[in-house]
């Protein structure tokens, strides 16, 4: 059977898709092959670029904002969603997929509405506690919305809502601490802090971090991801650490593969509060400091309050952070019960099975189509 997948913008609309199809694939009564998945994206983005680590075959459409931006770029952008849309079109009519996947991102809307328009049905997937405006919108189109949380499930048709729990790549699940510390050339007795701001990084964070780095280093290694922007200036500080405390500085612009050993080996996060927080986090059991982007909607700062309310993290404002992040992560590392608590408390919000779950009601979908 052949699916088409779309979503993106952000890590956090990618790798949820990637779980599910994970999921898809590893069942032969689904009836899905590698080759039969295409994926469909903006051109020059962060899916792409972790698409084609993964030698996905991948289809670029133009799109763009239209929320957020000045009238004259809104209106560019309309005419750049048109143009994706006819893509999309063309796309599904030479593709023939049986259902589309999408998971958000305004690259999202244009292949949505090109398979409502040829009869195709699709599977929007929201990993947020609050949905935006995109999948808002392509809610009305699709044939089915699973949510990670019975709490968001009340804002869409009920005839239309699965729960099904955050989706996670396999890769996250039972990973071995020891092994992850060894893949990053961490030693395994220190407190290991990650410090990352999502998938573009996050200038306020790594200012905050680069201001104490001497005295965080002092209690912990550091394994850093910065994002491409900030990544020249911190990398000149790290040369003029003492060497002591060079070596526990671990710093990378962006981490791909990896990413699952860097999360599997930390002690604490520093982070945003993007969707992938929701799922990874958990899957883990990873304590955190989350710090949510403050002009981002109200989306981080819900995701945030949903893992700090369960107690698996706890919520730093962003405008705080910088004399607040070196007090705040050295009352944590020197509590190990209290850390011992918060990832007891982030592991049991995970759902193991959810990836099988939306892929399980994808298939369904397309079966119904044959």
């Amino acid at each position: 059977m052949r699916r088409l997948v779309t979503g993106g913008g952000t890590a956090g609309h990618v790798y949820p898709a990637l779980a599910i199809v994970e999921a898809l694939l590893s069942n032969e009564e689904w009836a899905t092959k590698r080759e039969d998945v295409a994926w469909v994206g903006s051109a020059d983005s962060i899916e792409e670029r972790i698409l084609a680590r993964q030698q996905w075959t991948f289809h670029p459409i133009p799109v763009g904002a239209l929320r957020g931006v000045n009238p004259k770029a809104a209106l560019h952008n309309l005419g750049r969603m048109r143009e994706g849309y006819r893509r999309s079109r063309e796309l599904v009519a030479r593709w023939r997929p049986h259902a589309v996947l999408a998971t958000g991102g305004y690259v999202s809307v244009p292949l949505v509405l090109a398979a409502r328009a040829a009869s195709c049905p699709s599977l929007v997937f929201l990993p947020d506690m609050q949905p935006g405006l995109a999948v808002r919108l392509l809610s009305r189109f699709a044939q089915r919305v699973a949510v990670s949380f019975e709490s968001v499930a009340d804002r869409f048709p009920r005839r239309k809502v699965v729960v099904s729990g955050y989706p996670v790549r396999q890769s996250l699940q039972g990973i071995d601490k020891k092994k992850a510390r060894d893949a990053l050339n961490l030693a395994y007795r220190l407190p290991t802090l990650l410090v990352f701001g999502g998938s573009r990084g996050a200038h306020s964070i790594n200012e905050a971090v680069s201001g104490v780095l001497e005295p965080l280093l002092t209690i912990a290694q550091v394994v850093h991801i910065s994002g491409v922007e900030d990544y020249g200036a911190l990398d000149s500080l790290r040369e003029n650490l003492p060497s002591n405390l060079r070596s526990r500085y671990h710093l990378f612009s962006y981490m791909y593969e990896k990413m699952p050993d860097a999360l599997a080996a930390a002690t604490l996060a520093v982070a945003r509060a993007g969707a992938a927080t929701l799922g990874e986090l958990p899957a883990v059991g990873l304590p955190a400091v989350l710090v949510p982007y403050p002009y981002a909607g109200q989306h981080q700062q819900l995701n945030a309050e949903y893992l700090a309310g369960n107690g698996a993290a706890v919520i730093v404002r962003d405008a705080d952070l910088g004399r607040r992040v070196l007090l705040v992560v050295t009352e944590l590392l020197a509590d190990p019960e209290r850390l011992r608590s918060m990832s007891a408390s982030a592991r049991a919000l995970a759902v193991p099975e959810a990836a099988t779950t939306v892929a399980r009601e994808l298939f369904s979908l397309a079966y119904d189509r044959l």
